[in-house]
């Protein structure tokens, strides 16, 4: 029996994309099912960006939401993000190539569950449904 019951490979920088993403695993971890997800890249940036709410709130990032919308979805995925880094039944990890070729400075992903290759995660998560996002 695997440990998790979904897996997801966070790579979009679609600000929009990575929304649904996190969204699906959220709602997952609450209805109590054991998540994983590998952050790569584009979402890893994302998942890392201390100022997450201006970059939402830019029109380029998010072109299909109205202008009085961006803010309130920029909140919403601030407080979303924060609630996938704080279930106890969702481990988030940075991809291993993504920490390495992004020259991520020390201590920058310490608040994710740690570091992994996308085939150990792969093998880790063998066999339960992956979402790619």
């Amino acid at each position: 029996m695997p440990e998790y019951s979904l897996a997801a490979i966070l790579a979009s920088a679609e600000i929009e994309r990575f929304y649904s993403g996190l969204s699906v695993l959220a709602s997952s971890a609450a209805d109590g099912r054991r998540c994983a997800a590998l952050a790569a890249f584009g979402a890893l940036d994302l998942m890392l960006d201390e100022d997450l709410m201006r970059r939402a709130q830019e029109p380029e990032r998010t072109p299909s939401l109205s202008w009085a919308g961006r803010e309130a979805f920029a909140v919403s995925l601030a407080e979303l993000r924060e609630t996938v880094l704080s279930l106890e039944g969702l481990s988030v990890y940075a991809c291993s190539a993504s920490v390495e070729t992004m020259l991520m400075p020390e201590g920058a992903v310490e608040r994710l569950a740690g570091i992994m290759s996308t085939p150990r995660f792969l093998r880790e998560t063998s066999g339960v449904p992956l979402l790619h996002v």
